[in-house]
């Protein structure tokens, strides 16, 4: 899977070279929607790819079998598409509008194989395409087919403990010389075609729609998580969309949402955030936001989550340039899947807004962007806004296709190809009116889990900060990076001031405040550990199955094969910056180079060897950042050296 899923990216990226973007010479018609502008790119839904793979595997309903809803386990990571080219060898091929509308116990068994595996495939959740055969052709669905398909499709998933929920749905025209397409959100018109004009008022239609369909799950351990990181200048209103998004209520234009997020009170008398913030949205399995209020007060965490199928956890960082140490430990140590990059459309990209672009393309996490504060804005100056941000996403540093989100349509279609690199949704809302945040809601409920955590591979484990909480004793919060770890499990806390590991015990484990038997990779979660003291263990330590052999040890010096993006003059022997590398945060100096003359200057890229201050433990590959003032780099890990 992983081979095919590379060959899928790569051809992705193939398809989104400059040459394919339309030029100015070329027609387009400004009308067109955001699909047909992804198809212009040759960028093929990802949702779709997906179905048109599951669908084609699952065929033969005669032979292919449903496991029971109680041992579906989305949890299972064995390829969800094994076996299925044995079972259609021989058999012919069904397609799918027969399934939908001809329901037998064949077809629903059919269709319950292939929805199980799209689950699996999707870490608990797929967006579906009802209305499109497996080769792209439209099933030609008449609205009496469409609510039959509908149903057929309901029913399958009920079998397998999963909901289904509407996103968007659609009619589409049949005639060959003019397509025609009617959203509920806008009227599209049609790409010029050299095909005689007809009247459209004659053509038949049809009806697709795109579906999510999410496992509803039996216990707090297979709740879907989402990271998404929350960047900007100061001012662009970032916790105050926070404040709207998970309490529910709008903003007075005085900062009444961003109260109940901030934790220190000069926070409040301010109003700007100087700490690491974390909030919570819940969707249940219908992709129903879950309600934050709770008898006239917020909701607790475990209220949420105890009634939620995927949670998205936001990480609230700092804007101001004084607090941008606290904001790159953010970004590195929570391991976000997803950036959010906040601008205020009277502001314009201006502060530290370049400073986190750029750190978010250094890391390789997606990007989108939402331009605040549209109800207070001149047009002429919104406008400014929206040209200096697609000129800086198109330059050669950015490479990132804008797509404006102003749709239904858009939101499905954007999110399903936002795995790629490339893509970059802009959404503008209003926290005061509460224009566009339906569409920032409903996109953020499709997000695709990331795909990057390996939970067969050894525990690996970062600790991102440290409590003493009374009667309980020592607890460390992070992020499970690969394994699964369970209550009681034994693993190797280190390094401490010798590069040395010890051998602790987890107690007990909590994710979202809620106690848990167990924690996967890729999910945040606290551990209590036993007879430990908090002040032995330090934020950028790691906890790693006890089974690693051999034992492991810490590094004080590694090699980086690293690129200088800005320094006033140059970077000898004996510098020293403060790097960051996953949860690892310290001081490190240049003892070597690769150059002749010992020198790096800006735009250089060299192999360095770099000597911590403590014992840390690095992994070959891992992407690191270093800065100094206004001196930036970025690099990876080549060698660890001792």
């Amino acid at each position: 899977m992983l081979k095919k899923d590379e060959h899928k990216n790569r051809s992705t990226e193939d398809s989104l070279q400059p040459s394919t973007i339309p030029t100015p010479t070329q027609p387009v018609d400004p009308a067109v929607s955001l699909g047909d502008k992804l198809s212009a790119i040759n960028l093929s839904n990802a949702s779709v790819t997906s179905s048109s793979l599951a669908s084609s595997k699952a065929a033969a309903s005669s032979v292919a079998t449903v496991a029971p809803i109680d041992d579906f386990d989305m949890n299972d990571m064995d390829d969800p598409l094994a076996g299925f080219e044995a079972q259609r060898s021989g058999i012919k091929d069904i397609s799918l509008k027969e399934q939908f509308l001809n329901p037998t116990d064949a077809n629903i068994e059919s269709l319950q194989t292939l929805l199980a595996a799209r689950i699996r495939e999707g870490s608990g959740e797929t967006l579906f395409e009802i209305g499109v055969e497996e080769d792209g052709a439209p099933m030609k669905l008449s609205d009496a087919e469409y609510e039959t398909a509908l149903t057929t499709v309901k029913i399958a998933a009920a079998a397998i403990g999963a909901e289904v929920a509407i996103m968007f749905e659609k009619n589409a025209g049949l005639s060959t010389g003019v397509p025609v397409a009617e959203t509920k959100d806008k009227d599209t018109t049609a790409e010029p075609s050299l095909a005689p004009p007809t009247d459209v008022t004659d053509q038949p239609t049809y009806k697709t729609s795109y579906v999510m369909i999410r496992k509803t799950p039996k216990s707090v351990e297979e709740l879907l998580e989402l990271r998404v990181a929350v960047v900007g200048n100061v001012d662009a209103g970032k916790s105050t969309l926070l404040g709207v998004l998970t309490k529910g209520v709008l903003d007075d234009g005085r900062g009444k949402a961003r109260v109940n997020l901030f934790r220190h009170k000069h926070e409040i008398d301010s109003g700007r955030t100087s700490s690491v913030g974390m909030e919570i949205l819940g969707f249940d399995a219908k992709s129903v936001p879950v309600p934050t209020m709770s008898h006239g007060r917020n909701a607790p965490w475990d209220e949420i989550c105890g009634k939620a199928a995927k949670v998205l956890s936001f990480i609230d960082l700092a804007g101001h340039e004084r607090y941008l140490k606290t904001t790159v430990f953010g970004m590195t140590g929570c391991a976000p899947d997803f950036v959010m990059l906040m601008i205020g459309s009277n502001a314009g990209i201006v502060g530290m807004t370049k400073e986190h672009l750029g750190l978010s393309l250094a890391l390789g996490v997606p990007v989108l962007v939402v331009i605040t504060k549209i109800d207070m804005c001149p047009p002429n100056v919104l406008e400014n806004t929206v040209k200096q941000l697609t000129k800086i996403l198109k330059s050669a540093g950015c490479r990132k296709i804008p797509m404006f989100v102003k749709s239904h349509e858009d939101v499905v279609v954007t999110a399903g190809n936002f795995v790629s690199d490339r893509i970059c949704p802009i959404f503008q809302v209003s926290n005061v009116t509460g224009e566009g945040l339906d569409l920032l809601k409903n996109f953020l409920n499709v997000l695709p889990i990331s795909q990057k955590y390996n939970r067969d591979d050894p525990v690996e484990y970062q600790i991102t900060d440290t409590f003493s909480v009374p009667f309980v004793g020592t607890v460390v919060s992070g992020v499970v990076m690969n394994g699964i770890v369970h209550a009681g499990d034994q693993l190797y806390l280190g390094p401490d001031g010798n590069g040395a590991f010890q051998m602790v015990t987890v107690k007990s484990i909590q994710r979202k405040r809620l106690n848990v038997p167990l924690a996967c990779a890729g999910q945040s979660a606290s551990f209590g550990l036993k007879k430990i003291r908090r002040s032995t263990i330090r934020k950028g330590m790691v906890m790693l199955d006890k089974e690693t052999n051999p034992p492991p040890r810490g590094c004080r010096e590694f090699e980086a094969e690293i690129l200088v993006l800005y320094h006033s003059t140059t970077i000898g022997h004996k510098y020293q910056a403060m790097l960051h590398c996953g949860a690892v945060r310290q001081t490190a100096r240049v003892l070597a180079m690769d150059k002749p003359d010992q020198i790096l200057r800006t735009g250089d890229r060299a192999t360095v060897r770099f000597q911590f201050l403590q014992p840390a433990y690095l992994k070959v590959g891992a992407r690191l950042i270093f800065r100094e003032g206004r001196t930036k780099g970025i690099g990876k890990v080549s060698k660890i050296v001792a």
